[in-house]
């Protein structure tokens, strides 16, 4: 890890995307360390995931007070991806409710995801903006975007987001290749076309 973070310090990136480890207990979870190693020896914002489907109000409570104590100030919410392996519960049920709950209840800047080629859940275009302008209106602060692997895909959903009346930025997410598998499996899992 400490040779990748030296090789992407040296780009000066505005910020890092730490994920979130997919279920299972908040407080195992290597997240805050790597944000904190980032952060703190790198010199680099991180921006950490925060996922809910799995966790209740209380849970990330605890999450968020351990965020402010040591220093992060930023996270992704998101939904997460379902997992049969993993119960669900009821406490947040879509990204914009943990969005909405976080900003009433934490001084953190949150970011929302946003699908350039629609959301694979949604039932259509239509329906996915509906779902990203309620994740703005719960207080997203700016918005990154999944995958994508043609640019006039970002630029057509950039304006039909404007079009819908939805202001904050939007980043285009940017995520290594590391190889075929990783692309293949990416690309299945958001729908993204290759």
């Amino acid at each position: 890890i400490d040779e990748t973070l030296a090789i992407l310090s040296e780009l000066k990136p505005d910020y890092i995307s730490v994920t979130f480890g997919a279920g299972g207990s908040l407080n195992n979870n290597k997240t805050i360390e790597l944000a904190k190693k980032i952060k703190h020896e790198y010199g680099i914002e991180p921006l950490v995931h925060l996922t809910c489907l799995c966790y209740s109000k209380s849970d990330i409570d605890n999450y968020v007070s351990l965020l402010n104590e040591n220093g992060l100030e930023n996270v992704l919410a998101l939904r997460g991806d379902r997992n049969p392996a993993v119960p669900e519960k009821d406490d947040f049920i879509h990204a914009s409710e943990l969005v909405s709950y976080v900003k009433n209840n934490s001084n953190l800047c949150v970011a929302g995801a946003c699908y350039p080629e629609c959301h694979p859940e949604s039932k259509d275009r239509a329906d996915d903006i509906g779902n990203l302008k309620k994740k703005v209106e719960a207080g997203a602060d700016f918005l990154i975007s999944q995958l994508f692997f043609d640019n006039v895909n970002y630029f057509s959903f950039l304006e039909i987001c404007r079009i819908a009346g939805i202001g904050v930025p939007i980043m285009p997410g940017i995520m290594p290749a590391i190889n075929k598998a990783q692309i293949e499996r990416m690309t299945g899992l958001c729908g993204a076309t290759l």
